[in-house]
């Protein structure tokens, strides 16, 4: 993707793809490739510094969806006091990686994806903006548009940050490494600054907040390698002791809570789990990626840790339902399943109540592109 293209951010969040192949992709060498990169950018001037500090509203079409956001430098006091609000737990390494990049480069480069509750306010004034000539329009290889107007008028700024100040919270909807890291940034540099007052860049990160309504979640879906040692008529004779269990013709996209779509071999399947079976309370076991796993992984397959045991796999909506129905005829998987997309609603109440969403329970499309903007750090 980046051979022939000398400015595309590859080279900067993929710095390993100009180094020897060997090269470990969490050597310091690579960590130095995307900061020499980086400078070669703003060298050239492909990359430029804004003069005064700006907000820029950002539009991602897909298809016949659309949504229009805004990019913010996100305080990192707001994230530690829980106004910007988690619903997973992050990986040490994949944090360590992200820390390395941001203090190599001296920026934020990949932006965490917020949702924020119903604004009109802030809706009216995005769309206003939008009225103008963009600066950047796009479309990438997957058929993603993005759409950048710079919003540097002192009035609209004012207002957008007296909104956002009104709020009462903020939700991460994907990016909790990359939170995570600039937290552990801003921690460092400030034990670091004798001067410190906490309104330093690097008590800031980088993110794109967009309307919770207008935000798309996908179904993150599973396969399995193997049926525990049931046959699978045995299989089916065990599901029905908890699911009513039907054959369906086509491929089944579940709608409702406590549905899932089950292939085997040639042949899908409708599993309905009784209402009763549903907790009305705990928002993270009503969950139907928590349902699956509590009454079918678990107790049927014996899948006990979705982060570690190598027997599942998931698979993202975007890849469809055919998708599944190809891991499992190629032999590569004995079973898939087919799960109703996590409503953003379900991912805000797991916030609010201080928990967090089992592995792999959103995916969020269209996504961000890394580059279109960057938080440098003073």
């Amino acid at each position: 993707m980046a051979d022939g293209h000398p400015w595309s951010f590859l080279h900067i969040s993929k710095a390993e793809i100009d180094l020897p192949e060997s090269q470990d992709p969490h050597s310091p060498e690579v960590y130095a490739k995307a900061a020499e990169n980086f400078d070669a950018l703003l060298s050239a001037g492909v990359l430029t510094r804004d003069p005064e500090p700006a907000y820029y509203v950002y539009r991602l079409r897909m298809g016949d969806h659309e949504q229009t956001g805004v990019v913010v430098a996100a305080a990192v006091a707001a994230y530690r006091e829980n106004r910007i609000r988690r619903h997973e737990f992050t990986r040490p390494d994949k944090e360590d990686d992200r820390v390395r990049q941001i203090e190599a480069l001296n920026a934020q480069t990949g932006p965490v994806l917020l949702a924020y509750p119903r604004a009109p306010e802030v809706d009216d004034l995005l769309q206003q903006v939008t009225l103008g000539a963009p600066e950047v329009d796009l479309e990438a290889a997957d058929g993603v548009r993005h759409i950048l107007w710079p919003m540097a008028e002192a009035g609209w700024c004012a207002q957008i940050t007296r909104c956002f100040e009104a709020m009462r919270v903020l939700y991460i909807a994907d990016g909790h490494h990359r939170s995570a890291a600039a937290e552990r940034v801003a921690r460092t540099r400030a034990a670091a600054d004798p001067g410190h007052c906490g309104q330093a860049s690097y008590d800031a990160f980088l993110a794109v907040a967009f309307p919770a309504h207008r935000m798309r979640i996908l179904d993150y879906n599973r396969v399995v390698k193997d049926l525990n040692g049931l046959a699978p008529d045995d299989f089916l004779a065990r599901l029905s002791e908890r699911f009513s269990v039907a054959p369906a013709p086509d491929a089944v996209a579940p709608r409702r809570p406590g549905e899932f779509g089950l292939y085997l071999p040639g042949q899908w399947y409708r599993l309905t789990l009784p209402a009763a079976c549903i907790p009305p309370q705990d928002p993270v076991a009503r969950l139907d990626v928590s349902l699956l796993t509590d009454f079918l992984l678990t107790p049927v397959l014996g899948i006990l840790d979705l982060r570690r045991d190598p027997r599942i796999d998931f698979v993202g909506g975007i890849r469809g339902l055919q998708e599944l129905e190809r891991r499992v005829n190629s032999g590569g998987m004995a079973a898939a399943f087919a799960l109703r997309p996590t409503p953003m609603e379900a991912l805000m109440a797991v916030a609010d109540a201080g928990e967090v969403m089992p592995p792999k329970s959103t995916w969020f499309e269209p996504k961000l592109a890394d580059g279109l903007v960057s938080h440098v750090l003073d």
